[in-house]
């Protein structure tokens, strides 16, 4: 099992209270993430304001730019993936994306892991480009063949419904060979992406049963169009964190975050399908006994990787306790 950091690239105001992290917190609790022994860190893609969260706060929310982010990062740390979960394909063209991995590949020596998807919010693509129509899900499959042929051919060209270029000699490639896609989202879309298309799937707070349930989905629907998933190929599961020293404290701690907030105002969109009644079973909330015990079950049901950890923490310097908790005795197991 692999842990990963949900860093604030765009959590203001969403998961945690505004103001949460200015550029150097954030870059700094990467740092420390590295040294807790997390193997990765996360970073959403937000472009402008949700209404909800302007309803909530007087004060704008700082959302930065995860490409631009994790290149400075990628030089204060070693060993971390950086990984975007997500970045959403309607903001960019294919080809600006493919460059601006290409390139994060490069200054990190081969640590960049690109999850993408459709996005948690359509009103931030209608406020970029308002009046034009988007079927995100058609979008989303035709902008990740693109993404794939811009990474591996020399001159690629694509011709679809959303996404179309013509002859581009995008180069340097990445240094991996292939650079990991995944599928980000909990929506049956977002499964046979990940089935047809991708290196692993990326979805949020599910329980071990929804997890095990959902890859069997991709694996079926993979067997059915001829393809074997990659033997690396990863379940990325991003859940939130709540450690105490009883489960009762845990879970208060949870219910009074931002965090629990943010599920409840998603129960709505993104996580429409499931209650929030029972989050306790789809995120870490417990002791460390507690929560090491939920791990082992995500492992058996076929999660490699926690992703995007996201701690019930008011400040910065709460999570950075937090973590090192987390990963003195839950990584450290």
């Amino acid at each position: 099992m692999r842990y990963g950091l949900g860093v604030p690239t765009g959590t203001e105001g969403l998961m945690y209270a505004v103001p949460y992290a200015d550029i150097d917190q954030a870059v700094e609790l990467a740092v420390k993430a590295e040294q807790s022994g997390f193997e990765s860190v996360w970073g959403n893609d937000h472009v402008t304001t949700q209404r909800y969260v302007r309803d909530s706060f007087d004060v704008p929310p700082r959302y930065y730019d995860p490409f631009a982010y994790f290149s400075y990062v990628a030089a204060v740390t070693e060993r971390v993936r950086l990984a975007t979960a997500i970045m959403v394909l309607p903001f960019r063209n294919p080809v600006v994306a493919a460059k601006q991995v290409a390139t994060l590949d490069h200054l990190s020596h081969g640590r960049a892991v690109l999850g993408v998807g459709i996005g948690a919010y359509r009103e931030e693509f209608q406020a970029m480009s308002p009046g034009t129509p988007l079927h995100r899900g058609e979008h989303a499959e035709e902008a990740i063949e693109g993404l794939r042929r811009l990474f591996t051919e020399r001159r690629a060209s694509y011709e679809g419904k959303w996404v179309n270029f013509d002859d581009v000699e995008s180069h340097p490639k990445p240094v991996q060979e292939p650079l990991p896609i995944l599928s980000g989202g909990n929506s049956p879309g977002s499964r046979s992406r990940a089935a047809r298309l991708a290196d692993g799937w990326l979805p949020a707070c599910l329980s071990p049963a929804e997890a095990a349930s959902g890859l069997r989905n991709i694996k079926d629907e993979a067997q059915q169009h001829g393809r074997e998933l990659p033997g690396a190929f990863e379940v990325a599961l991003q859940v939130c964190v709540s450690v105490a020293p009883t489960r009762e404290q845990a879970w208060r701690r949870f219910e009074s975050s931002q965090l629990f907030h943010h599920l409840v105002s998603l129960s709505r969109t993104t996580l429409k399908d499931q209650g929030v009644d029972d989050l306790i079973s789809r995120n870490l909330i417990g002791t460390p006994q507690d929560i090491a015990g939920q791990v082992a079950q995500y492992e058996e049901s076929g999660v490699n990787t926690m992703a995007a950890l996201l701690f019930a923490a008011d400040s910065v310097d709460e999570t950075i306790d937090m973590m090192a908790q987390f990963g003195a005795e839950v990584i450290a197991r």
